[in-house]
């Protein structure tokens, strides 16, 4: 979905079951960058300006997710928003298990994709990430995605690596 459609009813972002989890990552963009300038689906919380706040304002605020949902037979959806705090994010290298593993499955479909927005990910490191961080796995899943990341790697070419 583009952003300019988050707030448009008829266009449908997908269904998530009752009961379903989803992870999502998200790039953070800094004020004033570059990228900064990309379509918007609401105008911006927070700039450069509001950092100043006398009484903190949005200081203590990284960031909002957002989030519309559609009861079942329903045509205008509702939106849910929640500031996620700065005292609220881990620092690097405190990180669960489970975040690090995500964050591997995201930079193999990253590396798959030849995505220009993987940076340094590379089959090594997002390999080296998924088996530190494939915990207990009860019903063999993560195992399995390390078997397809050295599939992967063994097919590639060495420059993808």
């Amino acid at each position: 979905m583009r952003s300019e459609e988050f707030n448009d009813d008829t266009v449908d972002a997908g269904d998530i079951g009752a009961g379903h989890t989803v992870t999502a990552f998200y790039e953070l963009i800094p004020p004033g960058s570059e990228t900064d300038a990309l379509p918007r689906a609401d105008p911006l919380k927070y700039s450069i300006q509001t950092d100043t706040a006398p009484d903190g304002g949005f200081l203590n605020e990284l960031l909002t997710v957002k989030v519309r949902y559609k009861l079942p037979q329903e045509t205008e959806s509702e939106l849910l928003s929640f500031p996620v705090r700065t005292d609220s994010v881990r620092r690097a290298g405190e990180e669960s298990q489970d975040f690090t593993f995500a964050a591997s499955v995201a930079g193999f479909g990253m590396l798959l994709r030849e995505s220009p927005y993987k940076g340094a990910a590379s089959y090594d490191t997002v390999l080296a990430m998924a088996q530190n961080s494939a915990g207990e796995d009860e019903f063999g899943y993560r195992a399995g995605f390390l078997k397809l990341i050295e599939d992967a790697m063994t097919i590639s070419r060495p420059t993808r690596r």
